[in-house]
């Protein structure tokens, strides 16, 4: 075992930085759903009708995340195959009509007696865990890139068929990002690594290129000030701008924001960095990218820490879902800001929306495991907290 590695632990102040952006989170949907019910829209919700969704999608998470955490990580890597097969019938599932849920024209949920559920949220943990178990498991193929690389291209194909079909294109960007990280962290060789990058981006060009809508977006997001798409394509982004440029560096002051109030359509989910930075400023918007640096660096290194142990699943498990939280919030960001064409995307932690909330905890819980066996081992209190022994 290697043990020339800094200690590097989900500490209580770590802790203390999620739970700051839970809070901010759930500070933020209620003041970005308050004035909801005065659109007719949604005549029929009270003011608190999202922030008590909300109190429930957290409490359901805390408490999913306290079960997660109890389960050893060798579970994860033994069931990790067929947690992936079951996100992938349940993204089937969810175009079936009759079962899927439609919504501004996406059939991404399936509607439980507690709450509509998206599997692509799943779907996003357990590309995580299969990539993990699959490089774990090909280790010895990792130079010959047929054998190594095909049938993780195959599954995540597989994934990217289904999604586009509800349509998912931010759902599928993500999950590509984070099977193509793993394969990198685990060892794929770099010239094989560069021509996957290319052929995916490639791929998405061409997504974009053949749909009329994507199209459209992204010939909005080039321009969207012009008067064929700021009433169209372009209005969310527009109206996004206007609310960071009303937020200067220190914002107008906590549910100060006049975006929100029926200017910004989704200021609760994809946009609600757009309503902090009008009501928190400048500073707000760093603070947040703040918080997340830190909570994806420690993961980063939690990761890192566990492969010097030699627990290569535990490893790039925990340095998945550090992609995973850090490449949306990043993608989230730069819709906001104009920098990339509108996804669909949540911003991890903070927007409303369960399922995200559900399998975010579960996420950090199964990080928070990794690292609480990476000190067993230190301490040498449990040779049992072992995922694969086999070493990069």
């Amino acid at each position: 075992m290697n043990t020339n590695v800094r200690t590097e632990s989900m500490d209580t102040r770590t802790l203390w930085l999620i739970a700051s952006l839970l809070l901010w989170g759930l500070v933020m949907v209620y003041s970005t759903t308050i004035a909801m019910p005065d659109n007719p829209k949604f005549a029929k919700y009270t003011q608190l009708h999202f922030l008590n969704r909300h109190i429930i999608s957290l409490s359901l998470g805390v408490a999913l995340a306290f079960a997660v955490y109890l389960v050893p990580i060798r579970i994860w890597e033994k069931y990790a195959p067929l947690i992936f097969i079951g996100a992938l019938v349940l993204l089937a599932l969810v175009l079936i009509p009759g079962i899927g849920v439609v919504a501004n024209r996406s059939r991404r949920w399936i509607n439980f007696v507690v709450l509509q559920f998206q599997p692509s949220e799943l779907a996003k943990l357990a590309t995580v865990l299969y990539a993990a178990n699959y490089m774990v498991r090909k280790m010895e193929l990792r130079e010959r890139f047929v054998k190594a690389v095909w049938p993780m291209a195959v599954a995540v194909i597989l994934t990217g068929v289904l999604l586009l079909a509800e349509p998912d294109m931010g759902a599928f960007v993500v999950i590509a990002v984070i099977a193509m990280s793993i394969l990198f962290l685990g060892g794929v060789n770099a010239r094989m690594f560069f021509l996957i990058a290319l052929i995916l981006i490639l791929t998405f060009a061409l997504m974009v290129g053949l749909n009329e809508t994507r199209r459209e977006r992204f010939f909005a997001f080039l321009n969207p000030w012009d008067a064929e798409y700021a009433l169209g394509k372009g209005y969310q982004l527009t109206h996004s701008l206007i609310a960071l440029g009303r937020g200067e560096i220190f914002g107008v002051g906590l549910g100060g924001s006049v975006e929100k109030l029926h200017w910004l359509p989704e200021a609760h989910t994809d946009f609600m960095l757009a309503v902090i930075g009008e009501e928190f400023g400048l500073v707000g918007v760093l603070t947040v990218l703040g918080l997340f640096f830190m909570i994806v660096r420690k993961m980063m290194l939690i990761g890192r820490q566990a492969i010097a142990m030699d627990r290569v699943f535990a490893g790039l498990v925990a340095q998945g879902v550090g992609i995973w939280l850090g490449f949306q919030m990043l993608i989230n960001v730069a819709v906001n800001v104009g920098a990339m064409p509108t996804k669909g995307l949540t911003l991890p932690l903070m927007s409303y929306g369960g399922s995200a909330i559900l399998m975010n905890l579960a996420a950090i819980a199964i990080v928070m495991r990794v690292d609480k066996e990476n000190h067993q081992m230190r301490t040498g209190h449990a040779g049992t907290a072992t995922g694969s022994g086999r070493a990069l």
